[in-house]
């Protein structure tokens, strides 16, 4: 028989932890409830001691949010990626001593005749500089087509791809070809509106397709003028 603090006999069974008594159920867990800053206590098993705390998903150890592996790969990259290329020596072919820096000023496109050939001539200056000197000519010859591609029921069409080519074709002073070619490409522009709206839309996309033409054919000037090209003075 156990005592009392007051020197009463104990009753039977008192002291001992109800869960270890023979035959005795387990204590059910109470649900989690809210504590005093709103977060979720759980009130199921002993609290751990002496372990260190984790950081909140997405944070660093430092308190802040850490860069993530990507975002350090794509930092490395970019700093890198200058040195890479001068290493593989690349280097814009327009640019002093570049293979294409003859062509900068030096080619002299036919007179336009038309708005088309005004659109390409002004982007193919754009792109290779105006004739100050020219050594080269470049003679084209353009070719537009719309075709309908959106018809409704009514037959009426309210859609159309407008398609070109250009051939073209550079010569030296003496008349002699040395390069040349033909490009294509093609825009689209919608017929839905009123006629005047048809009408700007129409020039707006013979404007883009003269441009996207223009850029095809200084590009393959560009890429090639180390082969034909005399070197700049």
């Amino acid at each position: 028989m156990s005592w009392s603090e007051g020197g009463s006999p104990a009753a039977p069974g008192a002291g001992v932890d109800p869960a270890a008594r023979p035959g005795a159920r387990a204590p059910t867990p109470s649900l989690p409830h809210r504590g005093e800053e709103g977060r979720a206590i759980a009130t199921i098993g002993p609290a751990r001691t002496g372990a260190a705390p984790s950081p909140p998903v997405g944070e660093g150890w430092g308190g802040g949010a850490g860069p993530s592996v990507g975002h350090r790969v794509a930092r490395r990259t970019l700093i890198l990626a200058p040195l890479a290329l001068a290493a593989c020596g690349f280097a814009p072919a327009l640019a002093p001593g570049g293979p294409a820096a003859a062509l900068r000023g030096r080619i002299r496109a036919d007179d336009p005749v038309d708005r088309n050939g005004f659109d390409l001539v002004g982007q193919l200056e754009e792109r290779l500089g105006r004739p100050d000197a020219p050594l080269y000519r470049l003679s084209y010859a353009i070719a537009v087509r719309p075709v309908g591609v959106g018809i409704t029921a009514e037959n009426a069409i309210t859609r159309y791809n407008l398609t070109g080519a250009v051939d073209y074709a550079v010569t030296d002073a003496a008349g002699a070809r040395v390069t040349g070619g033909r490009v294509q490409g093609f825009t689209s522009y919608s017929a839905t509106g009123s006629t005047v709206a048809g009408l700007a839309a129409e020039e707006d996309a013979g404007l883009r397709l003269m441009r996207i033409l223009a850029d095809q054919i200084a590009a393959r000037l560009v890429a090639t003028a180390g082969d034909w090209a005399a070197p700049a003075p």
